[in-house]
Order: structure tokens, then C-alpha cells, then sequence
């Protein structure tokens, strides 16, 4: 992104509109519109008005090369910014809860910015009434700098709550929840999102204080080149993230399998991703080499299948191993979870120590808990059948006939 940024500041320069002069320090300065600057004129008339009034001993400095009229001046105007401040938030929020009524997003976001708006109204009502108190050209350009600070700083936090809130609101939100992965790739813009509004506010900063943007932006280009160039397993891990986030193979809270080792997605991050183990360790993977490996995830899968052999004993007759396979069919027909034409119980060998039924079918689940409960009830029922059927389950055995040497 900053070689972006740098790209583009580059093409300003070609065109002849990077060096904005003054102009590109004020990037968030709202007091220069017209209805402020209207404003601000009609106040600093009040000023003069007001100094023109007052007797010769209130216009005598008293403390910090501030008059006496000005000292009193001074709380009058901050009780009174503070409660048109309140004014002006509270009925900001009200308007913007109107035209965004019904929207759960919207709702979340204005819930968020009460602070920042607080602040932002704050610094311009204060830059407004400013030139009623007739300060020195040098005392105001300080003030209007740190007003200017102010409302910059609004922005850039009412900007980080707004896109923490509408992210929060997302991952809870019926269509997060539906599509898991959606989660993870909006977990990943966030981050990215923030990045980028802590750097545009970091340049807007020193823009205030005289820096050059172009020059800040051209060597951040530069320096980004360098920095790909040194940080390349980072880069390889941030771009793991996003075909991570894109392609979705895992998602957060899938049961996967990567390599030799299963667990639980917890979380997807720009540069690693943390699965839980079934021994409740946590294991981190950087996401370049994540992309690489094997995955396999359990989440996906619609039902789960039994596969297994069923040992019975050589002195089981056929009679019997018939009433056997027949009673396991009974069983697993009687699950209601039993995945339609799934089902098959033949006899497939005649072992080294057992005559070998394989019994496999499908069940009709994603949940591993309640398959698991289908499995105890179905082996149970199998166990049953071998019983009732006076046959019995094998075990590796080998027969040893000794002879008497002559």
C-alpha cells in the first residue's frame, strides 16, 4: 500500500498538483468553507465591538500577555462551546439514527461515535468563537493549529470506531454466520483498514506541522521497495492470509486436519493462524507456509460414514453367519439417521483367524458428537445380533499341534 501511495504521488508530480503549498496542510481543515469563515468574521466583529465598549484598565495585560476582559472572556466561552458542543452531537446522532432507521449497521456505527463527534464539534465551535477573544496574529495561528489537530484527530477516531463497530456487527450477523469464512476475510480488511487510517492520519499530522506529504509519501515508496525487498517471508504471509480469506480451504471454527495433526481453526490473522489441538495445545502457522500444506477439514462434509469388519469365530456355521448379516442390516435400518441406498453388510473374506463381514454405511449428520452416539448404539446392536445368533466375535488366535517326535 505505500508503494501505492507512492506510485500515485509520483504521478501527481508529473502532472504538476503535488505541491499543493499551503493548501496540502489543511487536508481536514473544514473552518476554511465559507459558512465558518462567515462565521468567524461575524465574531471577531463581535470582538471589536465588544473591546471598543470596555473601559481602558480591561484592556491592560494581566497574565500571560492576556487583558483582563480577555481572562473573563475565556471561561464564558468554554461553558459556552461545551454545552453547544453537546447540542450539536446529540442532535448530529439523532438526525444521522433517522435516515439510517432499520439499518443494524448504521445503528452500531452512530453508537460508537458519541466521542468523536463530541470532539469534533468542540474544535470547530471553539475555532469559531476564537476571534471574539482579539488575540495576536501569532497566539491565533497556534490555536487554529491545535484546532485544526482536533478535528483531524475526530475524523481518524470516529473513522477506527466506525469500522471496529460495522466489523463487530458483520461477525454476529445472520450472513457472517451462514458463511463462516466471510468472518475471516472481514477480520482481515479490518486490520487492514485500521493500518491504513493510523498511517493517512500519522501524514495528516505531519502535513499540519509543515512536512511536505509529497516527500513523506515519495520516500515511503521508496522505503517500501526496500522493505518488500527485506521482508519478503512477511509479504508471503500477508498474501497467504488473503488466499486464505479468498479461497476459504478452513475456516474459523472448522475441525481441519493439516499434516499430521487435527484441530480447531481459532483464528485467521494477517500474518499466522492459530489452531487448537484436541489435547488443547494451541498451534500457530505462519499463513505462507499454511497455503502450502495439506488441508483437510471435517466442516464441509454433509454426513459420515462407518466402515468397519465384523470378526466372526471359524466355528460359526452358514446358517448362522447369515442370521448375523441379516441382523446387522436390521440394526443399522433402524437408525433414522441412515443415509438413503448407503447401507452394505456382506461377507468379504475368510480371515487368518476370522470370517470377515464388512459392514459400511453413511449417516445423514455433520456433527462428530452425534455420530458418535450413532456409533455406540449401532456396535451395540451389532454385538446384540452376534449373540442372539450363538455365534461369537474373533479374535487373532493361532493353533500350535505339537507332534511326539518318534
Amino acid at each position: 500500500m505505500v508503494m501505492l501511495l507512492g506510485a500515485a504521488v509520483a504521478r501527481a508530480d508529473d502532472a504538476g498538483v503535488a505541491d499543493a503549498g499551503p493548501q496540502a496542510r489543511r487536508l481536514f481543515d473544514v473552518t476554511q468553507t465559507a459558512p465558518v469563515k462567515q462565521a468567524e468574521a461575524a465574531m471577531g466583529e463581535a470582538g471589536d465591538g465588544l473591546k471598543a465598549l470596555l473601559p481602558a484598565s480591561w484592556q491592560t495585560p494581566a497574565w500571560l500577555g492576556l487583558q483582563r476582559w480577555q481572562w473573563l472572556a475565556v471561561p464564558i466561552l468554554l461553558v459556552l462551546v461545551a454545552l453547544l458542543t453537546l447540542l450539536f452531537a446529540r442532535g448530529t446522532l439523532l438526525v444521522a439514527r433517522r435516515l439510517g432507521r432499520g439499518r443494524g449497521a448504521a445503528d452500531a456505527v452512530l453508537a460508537r461515535l458519541h466521542g468523536p463527534l463530541q470532539l469534533w464539534w468542540a474544535s470547530l465551535l471553539a475555532r469559531i468563537t476564537l476571534p471574539v477573544l482579539s488575540l495576536s496574529a501569532e497566539s491565533e495561528a497556534v490555536w487554529q493549529r491545535g484546532f485544526r489537530l482536533g478535528l483531524g484527530l475526530a475524523f481518524f477516531w470516529g473513522a477506527l470506531r466506525a469500522v471496529t463497530a460495522w466489523s463487530e456487527h458483520f461477525g454476529t450477523s445472520e450472513f457472517a454466520l451462514s458463511r463462516p469464512g466471510s468472518r475471516a476475510l472481514v477480520s482481515l480488511f479490518t486490520g487492514v483498514a485500521r493500518f491504513a487510517l493510523v498511517g493517512f492520519g500519522v501524514l495528516a499530522t505531519l502535513s499540519e506541522f509543515g512536512y511536505s506529504v509529497t516527500s513523506v509519501l515519495a520516500g515511503l515508496g521508496i522505503g517500501g521497495i526496500a522493505l518488500a525487498l527485506g521482508a519478503q517471508k512477511t509479504l508471503e504471509n500477508v498474501f497467504g492470509a488473503f488466499a486464505l480469506a479468498v479461497d476459504q480451504p478452513i475456516r474459523e471454527g472448522d475441525l481441519v486436519r493439516v499434516e499430521d495433526f487435527m484441530g480447531v481453526v481459532e483464528n485467521i490473522g494477517l500474518r499466522s493462524t492459530r489452531i487448537r489441538t484436541l489435547d488443547r495445545t494451541l498451534i500457530t502457522i505462519p499463513n505462507g507456509k499454511l497455503a502450502d500444506m495439506r488441508l483437510e477439514t471435517f466442516a464441509a462434509r454433509d454426513r459420515i460414514r462407518l466402515n468397519m469388519k465384523l470378526g466372526l469365530t471359524y466355528g460359526a456355521t452358514a446358517a448362522q453367519l447369515k442370521e448375523v448379516m441379516a441382523g446387522c442390516r436390521a440394526v443399522l435400518e433402524a437408525q433414522p439417521r441412515l443415509w438413503p441406498d448407503s447401507m452394505s453388510v456382506a461377507l468379504v473374506g475368510l480371515g487368518d483367524s476370522s470370517l470377515d463381514i464388512e459392514i459400511g454405511a453413511w449417516f445423514g449428520t455433520a456433527d462428530f458428537n452425534e455420530y458418535r452416539g450413532i456409533r455406540e448404539a449401532v456396535l451395540l446392536g451389532f454385538l446384540e445380533v452376534v449373540e442372539k445368533a450363538g455365534a461369537h466375535v474373533a479374535y487373532p488366535t493361532r493353533t500350535v499341534h505339537v507332534v511326539n517326535a518318534p
